[in-house]
Formats: C-alpha cells, sequence, structure tokens
C-alpha cells in the first residue's frame, strides 16, 4: 500500500497505523468494478503483525469487555482471536440466513448494493460488555447495521474497533456518537 509517512494515523497510535499500513495489499475493482478493496490477508498470515494488531486492540480495551462480536467474514478471524487473548467469549454477526437459531436481523445499505445480518435472539446474558470488531470502516452501514443488533440482542457496547477507516467514505460520522477505535485512518 502507497501511503506516506506524514499520512500514516491511527488511534492506538502510529507505530500501530504503520503495521497495518505496511501488510495491506490494495485491489482494484473487487469485488465490482470501482471499489478498491483493502487486503488483509497479508497481515492475517503474517504471525508478528497480527499478534501486533490482536495486542494492540486487547490492550486499548483491557478489562472493557466480557465478549466479543465479529461481523462476517473478516471480522471473525480479529474477533475470535481477540477474544482468546483477553480470555472471553466471541459472538459471530452472520450474513441472512447461516444461523439456526431466531435471530435479530438487519439490512443496511453499502458503498456497492445492500446487505442483510443477522445476531442470535441468545447471543448475550443481559448487560454483558460487547466489544465489536470488524475490519474495514467504510460508509458505515454494517457498523451501524452491526451496533444496533448488538443492542438488540442485549448487549452493552463497550467499544467499536476496526483495522482500517477510509474516513473520506464518512462511516464514523454515520455512526454518531457510538465510539470508533480505527488502528489505520486513511
Amino acid at each position: 500500500m502507497a501511503v506516506t509517512n506524514d499520512l500514516i494515523q491511527g488511534d492506538s497510535g502510529p507505530a500501530t497505523a504503520a503495521l497495518v499500513a505496511d501488510m495491506v495489499v490494495d485491489v482494484a475493482d473487487f469485488p465490482k468494478t470501482g471499489v478498491l478493496f483493502k487486503d488483509l490477508t497479508p497481515l492475517f498470515a503474517d504471525g508478528k503483525a497480527f499478534r501486533g494488531v490482536i495486542d494492540a486492540i486487547v490492550a486499548r480495551y483491557a478489562g472493557q469487555f466480557d465478549v466479543v462480536v465479529g461481523v462476517e467474514a473478516r471480522g471473525f478471524v480479529l474477533a475470535a482471536a481477540v477474544a482468546y487473548a483477553a480470555g472471553t467469549g466471541v459472538v459471530a454477526v452472520r450474513k441472512a440466513g447461516k444461523l439456526p437459531r431466531v435471530a435479530h436481523s438487519a439490512t443496511y445499505s453499502l458503498e456497492y448494493g445492500t446487505a442483510t445480518l443477522e445476531i442470535s435472539e441468545a447471543a448475550f446474558t443481559p448487560g454483558q460488555r460487547v466489544l465489536v470488531v470488524d475490519d474495514v470502516l467504510a460508509t458505515g452501514g454494517t457498523a451501524d447495521a452491526t451496533l444496533d443488533l448488538v443492542k438488540r440482542a442485549g448487549g452493552e457496547l463497550a467499544g467499536f474497533v476496526v483495522l482500517i477507516e477510509l474516513g473520506f467514505l464518512g462511516g464514523r460520522e454515520r455512526l454518531g456518537e457510538r465510539p470508533v477505535h480505527a488502528l489505520l485512518r486513511i
């Protein structure tokens, strides 16, 4: 990824932001023409880099959450690692029709279409503090839907963290007062 040092910034500091920036590969026209996809596969495949981002997330939210939510699909990878490192459980927010039990659902718009996400109605015990983890914050549709689902399922939002925030797409603004923590802000 071609990010100059003066542009590398993130909510966990410049070292963590640079770690993410150095490992991301841009893929043009995926999943559709005009979209610049942020491929995190190299970051996930590099043990030291992956541990660095997971440790940064756990350090930022230490003692503030009881369970981690991961958003399909790359959010699953991150959430499972954060939950393991913190000794908590993990809950999946899935695409529609993938959960076997009664679920809350939310349909939303993304930068290249619409989608529906679901979470089990029995995902949390009342008042459980939830850290939501995802890969990229773009327009905020996925994040907004997920945070709404967490609330509807009885979770108490402890934080929302992403590896990359594409600030020019306005996702943070769409989320209003809800907390956003981005390891790399572009």
